[in-house]
């Protein structure tokens, strides 16, 4: 499967990263503090550039900068410091309560960070249906972690769903170098929505004593061709990841505002 073979080349470079890392004296809090401040970098960058096109030239015509582009390289950093801070933990044997809960809490404020930028940004250019699509996203990015964690009070595990944290990073990162962050607020203000809807249901079905079907695998047919619930490193995980990129990419996205429109009458 492709999910495989990524992940296998993706946790081995990790690791090796992590162990230099700790032979280096840095710690995983470091990494976690470092992410959210490249991170709030990035989302000024959103702020001065999230619509517009990469300028090829020095000669910058208009909507086009490099601001965009600055983002993306940003993202890359903070993203980076995000997925090593838990390696270092591991491999360097401090980890501690207070960094997972630091790690977590940072999170929310890098999901903010990028999703404020680009909302500023719209916000500037009077476009009222894109800034609203900016704090939907956010939202659904706040309520899939927070159905989680509360959740987890209540029931032993709730990581049910398609639009986890690592499916969101990439899919930031994917529209910002694509230059298409309206195709971004539209699929984050909509998919995301859906998966924190479906762990509210999962812990109400495990509240009430029923034991849900968390793999199509071993369900019916109409759990097997609902192809968005498979989990990853799967065929249909591959085919619903494939297309998610695929709208990213190439759903160039006019930032038109209908609902400015008719607010204004």
């Amino acid at each position: 499967m492709i999910g495989r073979a990524v992940g296998y080349s993706f946790a081995t470079t990790r690791d090796l990263l992590a162990k230099g890392l700790v032979a280096l004296g840095v710690t995983p809090n470091m990494l976690t503090l470092a992410g959210m401040v490249i991170t709030a970098g990035a989302g000024i960058c959103y702020t001065i550039g999230a619509s517009d096109d990469f300028a090829w030239t020095l000669a910058l015509p208009s909507e086009a900068s490099a601001f965009g582009l600055g983002a993306g390289v940003l993202l890359v950093a903070a993203l980076a410091c995000d997925m090593l801070d838990g390696a270092v933990a591991r491999l360097g044997g401090n980890g501690s309560k207070f960094g997972a809960f630091l790690d977590s809490t940072l999170d929310r404020y890098s999901d903010f960070a990028v999703y404020a930028g680009i909302g500023l940004h719209f916000a500037v250019k009077g476009n009222v249906t894109f800034v609203l699509l900016a704090m939907l996203s956010f939202f659904n990015a706040f309520m899939i972690s927070y159905t989680r964690a509360r959740a987890e009070d209540l029931i032993d595990s709730c990581r049910v769903g398609y639009w986890q944290r690592g499916e969101r990073s990439a899919a930031i990162l994917i529209a910002t170098f694509s230059f298409n962050i309206p195709a971004l607020l539209i699929q984050q203000a909509i998919g995301p929505m859906l998966t924190a809807l479906r762990r509210v249901f999962y812990t109400k079905a495990v509240i009430e004593g029923k034991s849900p079907i968390t793999d199509p695998r071993q369900g019916s047919l109409w759990l097997k061709v609902r192809l968005w619930r498979w989990p990853r490193m799967t065929l249909a995980y591959d085919l619903v990841t494939g297309i998610n990129i695929a709208w990213l990419i190439f759903a160039r996205i006019t930032p038109i505002d209908p609902i400015g429109a008719l607010l204004a009458g």
